[in-house]
């Protein structure tokens, strides 16, 4: 069973949260469903969500599939691979950000072209 459906460009990617930041995930689930036009910044989409949270258990170098909000600029994250930050092949934000969840395959992603319409939604069970 997943927790969230991460839908991009009509791409449908299952997600479960973690217990990385659960003061994040709380507002987030709270604000459930969000979506935007993302932009792309190297194997990382990111859109403007309307929650304000501060940095919490925060981290710059994430896991391969992370769902995560930049406190800086009150966004939501989705990594799949190396960064225009990163210094190896893994993913790395431009600055701290608080991870809340991770999709289970992020294969689909690395068809991804620039920006992209991203959904993130609560699945119902």
């Amino acid at each position: 069973m997943t927790d969230l459906r991460v839908i991009v460009d009509g791409r449908e990617l299952e997600a479960n949260w973690t217990d990385d930041a659960p003061e994040t995930k709380a507002a987030l689930a709270d604000t459930l469903p969000v979506a935007g036009e993302a932009t792309r910044w190297g194997d990382e989409l990111y859109f403007d969500v309307p929650i304000d949270v501060s940095a919490e258990n925060a981290r710059e170098v994430v896991p391969e599939g992370a769902i995560a909000y930049w406190p800086t600029g009150n966004v939501l994250c989705l990594f799949w691979g190396p960064t225009l930050a990163s210094e190896d092949d893994e993913p790395r934000a431009a600055s701290p950000v608080n991870v809340v969840a991770r999709v289970t395959e992020t294969e689909p992603l690395t068809e991804i072209e620039g920006g992209a319409q991203v959904r993130l939604e609560q699945t119902i069970e």
